[in-house]
């Protein structure tokens, strides 16, 4: 998306969406931290639900593709018909990891209101569905929008 909103020149729409997502993993790791030391305090185990398998994939997959992505087509970039064999493969694989976060913050949801118990009809519930509905919708409305080319 940083290519369709960033005015300008390509490098710069390609250096925006390479700092944003150097920051998601960034951000991540401070996430992937505070889940474990919150796991550690609590005597809970770790990585043993399908959120936790989904969502460490979905991170670990979206390091390689960051890693991958800068150095195919940023330092030192790979030579221009080898970036044009690999531009669809890389949107592709991009999508499926944003459909493997949406999975995982999904499940992550679900996981939580099994936890907390939470009753028909009740405020926490209704807040549960409706944070759902907003993470797929906005998925939906994401993959749209780089879809149309």
């Amino acid at each position: 998306m940083a290519f369709q909103t960033v005015p300008g020149e390509r490098q710069k729409g390609k250096f925006v969406h390479m700092t944003l997502h150097l920051i998601a993993i960034v951000l991540g790791i401070v996430g992937l931290c505070a889940v474990f030391k919150f796991h550690n305090m609590r005597n809970i185990a770790d990585v043993y639900s399908l959120h936790s398998w989904i969502g460490l994939s979905t991170f670990c997959l979206f390091g390689l593709q960051w890693l991958f992505g800068l150095i195919t087509f940023m330092f030192p970039g790979a030579q221009a018909p080898t970036r044009e064999r690999v531009l669809p493969w890389h949107r592709a694989c991009g999508r499926v990891l944003l459909f493997m976060a949406i999975c995982a913050a999904e499940t992550g949801l679900m996981e939580k209101a099994g936890f907390l118990d939470l009753k028909p009809y009740h405020r926490e519930t209704n807040l549960v569905n409706f944070t759902g509905l907003s993470i797929l919708l906005f998925g939906v409305f994401v993959s749209m929008s780089v879809g149309v080319r």
